[in-house]
């Protein structure tokens, strides 16, 4: 009775009472004995343990990306620069099933596609989900909170020029690498290395402490090339015109400084924006300027007269009958437009007379021609650096037919780019001096090697600029304000099959001014369809208006008027 009443007024018997009290405390000091021994203890189970695993879950080193350099025009105006973006990517393992339609639409991505490409990837720990979004976009998708989803800062390529130096410039991949033009050639430079930090992140992969930094980034270095930006645009606008008004295929401009040889403007027709390349047309990209190359026609005939300049047996006086107006070269018959009768060189230049150069290249022989026009660079490298830049091409006979001298004359049976062609008459504006084409702004003094003597480039030079006057070939290349040397050329265009008949290329290379050269540029417009075809009219125009503008930017002072008062003197034959 009485072991009842205790059970029942709820008494705990003394041995229980301590056993319960003696488990409680001997609790208590093993947790108290394991707290410092956490604390104290080294190795593994100890402080050095936790910090491990508090660091894994939220310490991290991070890549600071480094932006490439900017790419700037001669006085400073940038071509190409690098904004910050967002991209943003994932940890599969952590991502939850029920989060990714959520996050396909915050992206505007098929949910389907997106869960296909995470489920491919879960043995993954790092896979992009977008790639260079604006930072207010990112943003908003990283506000959803969704597990495993992270954000880095990239760089991607803007062009303020758009489509006017796309070609020069070329375009970086995702990635940031240069893949073209001169994005690919200085991609070394203007890439930079990048540098990585330790910071701590939080749950959704925000950066909330940085703690050290472990290697110093170094953004890539700056580019100043050597086109005026003013003359590109001014450059692209004629000849975009041009290319439409003729119902062209393609067509191209250079234009050189004659005092540094540095490319002020270089532009193609068609082009393309390299800030959208979504629908990008390869054809389009190329940069013709470089890479295509065409006979240059008529426009050779300057370098064949030099050819009989020195010789000696020629001089700008000696006349050449070229009556009846045609001539027959192993059964091919050769004829000028007109039968002009008795001519001397200046005529033969100015009136672009095919018979009185195959008669003068008959009596030199091909090689003497030949070496001219290797001298000028025909066949060579301008090594601008530029992917995909031609050599063009100058034949070599081993048994020089007349057909081969006469042709190789007057510009058929060799290739040349637009840029090939501009240092030609680069080299003429110089009186013969031959200096490197440069696409980066010069700013040492620049090397140049004689190639022809200057007494018969400046007698050559006079005969240039009658071409382009009163009676010439070229006078649509003259200007009101200033003075214009150059020749036209006309060609049957190259086909698969040989010379297309009814297809040609309008051509037209010179310098201004005449007397005191500055600008040496070639205009190249291929396949006019619609209307006139001739280079004295298709692209002679293009080559006054883009030369005579570039002029008057560059603050050249005006010299028509004063070359008309001392023609005279000049020995110019109008």
């Amino acid at each position: 009775m009485k072991t009842s009443a205790a059970v029942s007024s709820g008494m705990l018997q003394p041995w229980r009472y301590r056993a319960v009290l003696f488990a409680l405390l001997a609790l208590t000091c093993l947790l108290l004995f394991r707290l410092v021994g956490l604390q104290l203890a080294q190795g593994e189970g100890g402080a050095q343990y936790l910090q491990r695993a508090g660091d894994a879950r939220s310490l991290r080193t991070v890549q600071n990306t480094a932006h490439r350099g900017m790419i700037s025009d001669r006085n400073g105006r940038p071509l190409a620069i690098s904004t910050p973006v967002k991209s943003l990517w994932i940890e599969p393992k952590q991502v939850e099933i029920n989060q990714v339609p959520v996050l396909a639409e915050a992206l505007a991505v098929d949910s389907e596609q997106l869960l296909r490409k995470i489920e491919k990837n879960a043995t993954k720990e790092f896979v992009y989900v977008a790639r260079q979004l604006a930072p207010s976009k990112a943003e908003q998708v990283m506000q959803l909170d969704i597990q495993g989803l992270h954000s880095d800062t990239e760089y991607k390529r803007y062009y303020p020029a758009a489509d006017v130096s796309a070609h020069l410039l070329g375009f970086t991949d995702t990635d940031d690498r240069g893949v073209d033009g001169l994005e690919w050639t200085y991609n070394s430079l203007l890439s930079g290395t990048s540098g990585t930090q330790r910071v701590l992140k939080n749950r959704r992969g925000e950066i909330i402490q940085h703690i050290e930094s472990v290697r110093e980034v170094a953004h890539g270095a700056d580019l100043q090339l050597s086109i005026d930006l003013r003359l590109q645009y001014y450059a692209h606008k004629e000849l975009q015109a041009a290319v439409e008004k003729f119902g062209a295929k393609s067509g191209s401009v250079v234009v050189l400084d004659v005092n540094s040889n540095e490319v002020l403007a270089m532009v193609n027709a068609p082009t393309f924006n390299p800030n959208e390349r979504s629908k990008l047309d390869m054809d389009a990209v190329r940069n013709r300027a470089v890479t295509d190359v065409f006979e240059p026609g008529s426009t050779m005939k300057p370098l064949a007269l030099i050819a009989a300049l020195e010789s000696g047996r020629y001089t700008p006086e000696t006349l050449i009958d070229t009556s009846p107006g045609y001539i027959s070269v192993e059964g091919k018959l050769l004829a000028d437009s007109s039968n002009y009768g008795q001519l001397d060189l200046t005529g033969i230049l100015s009136k672009s007379s095919q018979v009185g150069t195959s008669k003068i290249a008959l009596d030199l022989g091909g090689p003497a021609i030949r070496d001219v026009l290797q001298r000028f660079g025909l066949g060579q490298s301008l090594a601008t650096g530029l992917p995909g830049e031609s050599f063009g091409s100058l034949p070599d006979y081993t048994n020089w037919h007349p057909l081969h001298t006469v042709t190789m004359a007057y510009g058929y049976g060799v290739a040349t780019t637009p840029l090939q062609l501009a240092q030609c008459y680069s080299i003429l504006a110089n009186n013969g001096l031959r200096k490197d084409v440069s696409l980066v702004r010069v700013t040492d003094p620049v090397f140049s090697e004689r190639v022809v003597d200057e007494h018969l480039a400046a007698q050559i030079n006079r005969m240039l600029l009658a071409a382009t006057q009163q009676g010439g070939t070229g006078t649509r290349a003259s200007t009101d304000r200033y003075s214009v040397a150059g020749k036209t050329g006309t060609l049957h265009r190259l086909g698969s099959q040989g010379y297309e008949g009814d297809r040609y290329v309008a051509v037209f290379a010179g310098f201004a001014p005449a007397v005191n050269p500055r600008l040496a540029a070639a205009v190249f417009i291929d396949d006019p369809g619609v209307g006139t075809y001739y280079g004295g009219e298709v692209a002679a125009p293009v080559f006054s208006r883009i030369v005579g503008e570039s002029l008057r930017l560059l603050n050249v002072a005006p010299d028509a008027l004063q070359l008309l008062a001392t023609n005279d003197e000049q020995h110019v034959t109008q």
